[in-house]
């Protein structure tokens, strides 16, 4: 590894760090700023018919810290989750930890799967409509990424639930148990995930298609099939993955809608509880661990990126 390599990836982890010190500052600042005292809701919540009293709120309060000062409790929760403690659940008293650790593996396969098939198909598509672009083919292919990325989230899953669980009977609507309950989440959050990514492959394949190197391979003999998966589709590589590194970060927000649609047990779902409890807690756990997968990604991309076509960092190994 040289020494610039090293700088640059050193230069990437602060900036990514900042980033994610950034999210939790904001975060935090919101939800102090919030109407309603969580520890006040949750008291409330538990007792059945009778009030909670003045004491049993101000004792709440000082066993979560929200009596003492606003910068030590933000000093103290900044010190706490660099340590790895990131609290307690004020609704349910369950470490945070422990619901982010029960929750993540569901979302990240969703996500995963929802990437995956959004790439096969963005491909699919980018590669219709610039194959032959003068064709009726190209130009009706060619309007479905923008149709794509436009259809709500939520409906498609309603749609999808109706026709496959439902009425077909093919694979169950709910729930999140086994790999056939993963197919109709996955393919919901694929969709606008497809038609981005799709938009960004065709356009990078149309103006490769322009360029020198595609006359020089049809003159060699190439068919246009050959020309287009050989010489031309390879060139979207860079853009590709450089959208899908920000498609992360979208997958993870699709992911509350989906897995609520779904009935899944995931990261999404625990957020939706965490609002609706304002569970303070929770929820800066789950957006800085949101913020800090993107920034993962977003810089692994960003390294991996000059390796894949060197023209875009001049940084080799």
């Amino acid at each position: 590894m040289t020494n610039a390599l090293a700088r640059r990836i050193l230069g990437r982890v602060a900036a990514g760090a900042v980033v994610v010190w950034m999210v939790f500052t904001l975060v935090f600042a919101i939800l102090r700023v919030l109407p309603g005292d969580p520890v006040s809701l949750a008291a409330n919540a538990d007792s059945v018919g009778v009030p909670p009293s003045a004491t049993t709120i101000a004792a709440l309060q000082a066993q979560y810290g929200l009596d003492r000062p606003l910068w030590q409790q933000y000093a103290t929760a900044l010190g706490d989750f660099v340590r790895g403690d990131w609290g307690t659940s004020v609704v349910t008293g369950q470490p945070v930890t422990t619901s982010l650790l029960e929750t993540l593996p569901s979302t990240a396969t969703l996500a995963a799967a929802a990437l995956a098939i959004g790439a096969i198909a963005a491909f699919g598509l980018a590669f219709g409509a610039t194959y032959r672009p003068e064709g009726i083919l190209a130009r009706v292919v060619g309007q479905l990424p923008s149709v794509l990325v436009s259809i709500p989230t939520f409906a498609v899953g309603l749609v999808l639930i109706q026709v496959f669980a439902f009425g077909l009977g093919l694979f169950p609507g709910f729930g999140d148990d086994g790999l056939s309950a993963l197919i109709l989440p996955a393919i919901t959050l694929a969709i606008p995930i497809a038609g981005y990514l799709a938009q960004v492959m065709a356009s990078g394949m149309r103006e490769a298609a322009s360029q020198p190197f595609v006359d020089v391979a049809r003159a060699k003999g190439a068919s246009d099939a050959a020309v287009h998966f050989r010489h031309v589709a390879p060139v979207t590589a860079l853009p590709a993955l450089s959208a899908l590194g920000v498609l992360v970060g979208a997958a993870l927000a699709g992911a509350v809608v989906v897995e609520t649609v779904f009935s899944r047990a995931g990261l999404g779902r625990l957020t939706q509880q965490a609002v609706a409890a304002h569970d303070g807690p929770v929820l800066l756990a789950v957006v800085v661990t949101s913020a800090a997968i993107f920034v993962v990604a977003t810089l692994t991309v960003d390294l991996v990126g000059p390796f894949v076509d060197p023209r875009a960092g001049g940084v080799r190994a």
